[in-house]
């Protein structure tokens, strides 16, 4: 540019002209390129890569540039937003599910003031031939809003005494009292409408009724007039009754055989040597 041509524009004598277009284009990207490399670190862009050729590839949408200021241009456009979600889209699938981690409760931490009064009542009632037990246990200084609990234990939970398979442990807990635990006899519990447990909160009495399931009859031998060595009942496994009057069958060999018949007489047994027959 000539200096009249300067002077034609408006510029001052002794300045440089105008800037074109293109000039200004390149100091706006380098402009933006240095507020860019302020804010965004390059070397942590998992897909920013520069060849052997001194260029820079976009590894996500495998394209060229020929500086920084470029790629981060495109890192903003519409092409590159798209690929990363699509990515990440495709990632959320194949990720395997992961189990959640456990969230552990907060422990209450309260000062025990001691064990509560307690009552047990052995109960049996004939009727039924059941026994049971009522357990009572008193809580005058429980928290506001607390109700007693209880739950079964078996004796290999506990680590106070030696295992023994015959007994089970009852537990009953209630802040801020200390944990009470009775052992009982390890049977089957009824859990009809016998076993009941009720807070009365007026009286802080708890209480809990544990029945036991009766015992099983005994089997008795039927009435009638068998002996007891008829162990086999006729007619069914053993061979059937005789009719009254009759003789029964002979006996059976130990080994399950017949006894072999009587030996057989000659026709003159009985009578004089050389004598005929009777029947001659």
């Amino acid at each position: 540019m000539s200096f009249l041509d300067a002077r034609e524009h408006g510029s001052k004598v002794g300045s440089g002209g105008h800037a074109s277009a293109q000039n200004e284009a390149i100091d706006r990207r380098e402009r933006l390129r240095r507020l860019a490399l302020e804010t965004i670190d390059l070397s942590k862009d998992p897909y920013f890569m520069r060849n052997h050729l001194g260029q820079y590839e976009c590894r996500l949408c495998l394209t060229l540039h020929n500086n920084e200021g470029n790629y981060l241009a495109h890192t903003q456009g519409k092409r590159h937003q798209q690929n990363m979600a699509k990515r990440a889209a495709r990632e959320a699938v194949d990720k395997p599910a992961q189990p959640q981690p456990q969230r552990r409760a907060a422990v209450k931490k309260t000062v025990k003031i001691g064990r509560p009064g307690y009552r047990v009542t052995k109960q049996y009632d004939p009727e039924a031939d059941q026994r049971s037990l009522l357990f009572q246990i008193e809580y005058p200084e429980i928290d506001d809003g607390e109700k007693p609990r209880h739950r079964f234990m078996s004796a290999y939970e506990q680590k106070k005494e030696a295992w023994d398979k015959a007994y089970q442990y009852l537990l009953f807990a209630a802040e801020p009292y200390e944990v009470v635990a009775f052992k009982v006899p390890n049977m089957e519990v009824d859990r009809t409408d016998r076993f009941f447990s009720h807070w009365d909160a007026d009286s802080k009495v708890y209480s809990l009724q544990l029945p036991f399931k009766a015992h099983q009859q005994r089997i008795t031998p039927p009435s009638g007039g068998g002996t007891g060595d008829s162990t086999i009942p006729q007619g069914r496994d053993g061979p059937p009754a005789p009719p009254p009057g009759m003789a029964g069958p002979p006996p059976t060999a130990p080994n399950g055989f017949a006894p072999p018949p009587p030996p057989m007489q000659p026709p003159n047994a009985g009578g004089p040597p050389g004598a005929p027959p009777p029947w001659a």
